[in-house]
């Protein structure tokens, strides 16, 4: 219910495997779209059919409560569930207007795109993530399994939690790096042409999330506005102690009673605990991020194959590439691959492929 980028995303990685979907959307452009797509057929196309094994609410956090009850009322299904990035103002809306608590676990698959509508979506989109399920003390065991069926069947990771603990955690991880992303991009407003012209990858990594939907991140901020409003405060205060100390001698913070003692230490302070926070983002599998894996720059040609000789080289010197990131030299015809492998693996791939013939830069 719902055939936007994650209703329509969800559909074709059920299509994937073999499960029949029926969509419905208010807008009639998206819901012929997502169905041209192959994530499935318009629900009205099967009036009078039984109930669903599960009906996905794929709307923002202000409709869930209103879909869920009115699917509730059709007897649309037989568990619902929903998709929707804030949970705690959701699940209580949803006991306000009467829905039946046992059959309906509140979800959030963690996958998105900074693109939109059902065009954007992708079968794969939560491969390898997590998702969040925040079942009430009134879900039936059998809800529950059948919502984690269904997270499995996208090839996500259920993850249970409460709806506080949840919104206090997308909060760190997903809206207010929303909004410092904005912030960011926003700047480039005031830059002309030839700054813009030395954007690298750095600024495309940073404020790549801003190029979100603007009317649809109003609605996800607004139903969790304390967690966010609350971490923002903390980033602000961070960046204007920065400011401060890159301005002059003894302004880093002064008003804090812990402050480093110098405006270099200040500084340097702030950039070694974002360091290490960023060290604590889960790798593969969930693992930490240690020891740091070794990343060789390779330089590619831009042309068809280019990509998979240079995997199918790694695959020979029996090296595995634990990540990979293209950054694009804008203008030139090339590019380079940064490739992360294990450090023990590193010496034996750049030799390899430096006697394959590719420009290594160790």
């Amino acid at each position: 219910m719902g055939a936007g980028l994650i209703g329509t995303s969800i559909a074709l990685a059920l299509r994937e495997r073999g499960v029949e979907v029926r969509l419905t959307d208010p807008d009639s452009a998206s819901l012929r779209l997502a169905c041209d797509l192959g994530a499935g057929r318009p629900l009205d196309s099967d009036a009078g059919e039984r109930p669903a094994d599960i009906a996905i609410i794929a709307a923002p956090p202000a409709a869930v409560p209103e879909v869920v009850a009115d699917a509730q009322r059709r007897g649309l299904a037989h568990v619902y569930t929903d998709a929707a990035s804030v949970k705690d103002g959701v699940i209580a809306e949803a006991v306000r207007r009467g829905c039946d608590m046992s059959t309906f676990v509140p979800g959030h698959p963690m996958g998105g795109r900074e693109k939109h509508g059902p065009s954007a979506a992708r079968a794969d989109l939560f491969l390898g993530r997590s998702w969040a399920l925040c079942p009430t003390a009134k879900a039936d065991p059998v809800a529950v399994a059948t919502a984690t069926e269904l997270a499995r069947l996208c090839g996500a990771e259920p993850v249970t939690l409460s709806a506080a603990a949840h919104d206090r955690a997308v909060a760190l991880v997903s809206h207010a790096p929303h909004v410092a992303a904005s912030a960011v991009a926003a700047r480039l407003l005031g830059g002309d042409d030839t700054a813009l012209a030395l954007a690298g990858q750095g600024v495309r990594d940073v404020t790549r999330i801003a190029g979100g939907d603007p009317g649809l991140w109003w609605e996800i901020l607004r139903n969790n506005p304390g967690p966010v409003a609350e971490l923002l405060e903390d980033i602000a205060a961070d960046l204007h102690g920065a400011a401060a100390a890159l301005r002059g001698p003894g302004r880093g913070s002064a008003d804090t009673a812990d402050a480093p003692a110098s405006d270099r230490e200040y500084v340097l302070d702030l950039l070694e605990r974002g360091r290490r926070g960023h060290d604590r983002i889960p790798g593969k599998h969930g693992a930490q991020r240690t020891p740091a894996y070794t990343v060789i720059p390779v330089v590619i040609p831009d042309e068809p194959g280019a990509l998979g000789r240079l995997f199918a080289a790694a695959g020979a010197a029996h090296v595995n590439i634990e990540d990979v990131r293209i950054d694009h030299s804008p203008g030139l015809p090339v590019g380079v691959a940064q490739l992360a492998v294990l450090p023990e693996a590193a010496d034996a791939l750049s030799r390899t492929l430096a006697e394959g013939g590719w420009s290594v830069h160790a």
